[in-house]
């Protein structure tokens, strides 16, 4: 019984210090904590998505990048979040306009 608990802590503190080592660095460099994220694919494109921290329902993580589909180009890519304030005002625009898939 105590290694049981003694496992479901030794869990919780891994899920949080997962959840703070993504978290602390795109905080950093000015990405938010979350929600609506402006990101760029591999292949240059722009687009706004959900991001949780530490949790993804619609793409694969991989630390401070994701793989998930690209609603501008239509193909599976790697993102990254994208400092908003560095974007020019038509590239802003459109990545809020475009939106990848809701959660399902």
């Amino acid at each position: 019984m105590a290694h049981d608990n003694q496992s479901r802590r030794r869990v919780r503190w891994l899920l949080a210090a997962g959840a703070v080592a993504e978290t602390v660095p795109l905080w950093r460099r000015g990405y938010g904590l979350g929600g609506t994220v402006v990101v760029r694919c591999r292949a240059g494109h722009f687009f706004s998505t959900l991001w949780v921290p530490a949790a993804s329902v619609k793409s694969l993580r991989l630390g401070p990048w994701r793989v998930q589909r690209c609603p501008v180009g239509h193909h599976w890519t790697v993102v990254t979040p994208v400092d908003r304030t560095r974007l020019r005002q038509d590239q802003l625009t459109q990545a809020l306009a475009t939106r990848d898939m809701r959660v399902p």
